[in-house]
């Protein structure tokens, strides 16, 4: 499975590892994911999504979560 926030989009994104020597050697950021179950209010169904915990923090705060 991909790590892919289902809601935001955010996904893998690549840099560099910098050694004190200033030497650099490719690196991967990994987004933050958790599985949630969010229940749909109008439907009633219960969807479980991928999401970071950025999106899961503006959920909470729109009342969703």
């Amino acid at each position: 499975m991909s790590r892919v926030c289902q809601l935001t989009g955010k996904r893998t994104s690549v840099g560099n590892n910098v050694s004190h020597s200033v030497r650099r050697t490719k690196r991967r950021f990994l987004p933050n994911l958790f599985w949630r179950n969010i229940k749909d209010p109008t439907t009633g169904i219960t969807l479980r999504l991928r999401l970071s915990a950025k999106a899961i923090k503006t959920l909470k705060k729109q009342g969703i979560l």
